[in-house]
């Protein structure tokens, strides 16, 4: 998976995402500009050891993203959100016969989305973009994007959620839709398998 942050403000969400990031095997977009120098101590200190793992690119503004990743321009900005934005013969992308290519997607999470984060189909190659803490994704970009913008839901007094708890929330939704491939799904207790061996 892909997680976008355009212009994010806060060292210690982008360090937390980060974070995440690499636990999850995802890769990390940064849009500039940023509200922070990406060698301050708290991006490192959230981001903890993990930071020199982490798979980051950087922009210089959203065009310039788009540019660097050529295979969304080929995903038509208003198709529905559920894979139908590119297949051929009006197949979606989840049901293209093998053979035929399927492009990643560009999704926007913000609060003026219509549709909720869960009500779309993530492929393991989407993108999910998110916005600065304090302005969200700009209006310009949203109007462009309808279709693929997603929203959590929440009480209608909250104006938002902290940032890293929303890419956190909506990423581990995409890679559960995907099985969360490559991922270990499966833990132990260590007490338990001392005491086994006894």
């Amino acid at each position: 998976m892909n997680i976008v942050l355009h212009q994010p403000g806060i060292a210690l969400n982008t360090g937390n995402i980060g974070r995440t990031c690499v636990a999850t095997g995802s890769v990390l977009h940064l849009i500039e500009p940023f509200g922070f120098r990406l060698d301050e101590k708290e991006i490192r200190r959230a981001g903890m050891d993990y930071w020199e793992k982490l798979d980051v690119r950087r922009y210089i503004n959203f065009e310039d993203f788009l540019m660097k990743n050529p295979a969304l321009l080929q995903t038509t900005k208003t198709g529905d959100g559920q894979g139908n934005e590119d297949a051929p013969d009006g197949q979606d992308n989840e049901g293209a016969p093998d053979g035929l290519e399927t492009h990643p997607r560009l999704y926007m999470a913000t609060t003026k989305a219509h549709k909720n984060y869960c009500d779309v189909n993530f492929g393991p190659d989407d993108y999910i973009m998110f916005g600065n803490e304090s302005r969200g994704i700009p209006e310009e970009i949203l109007i462009e994007y309808e279709e693929t913008c997603i929203r959590i839901p929440m009480k209608e007094e909250i104006r938002s959620l902290n940032l890293a708890n929303s890419v956190a929330v909506v990423l581990y939704e995409a890679l559960r839709q995907n099985e969360f491939a490559g991922m270990q799904k499966n833990g132990e207790l260590h007490r338990l398998s001392w005491k086994s061996s006894i």
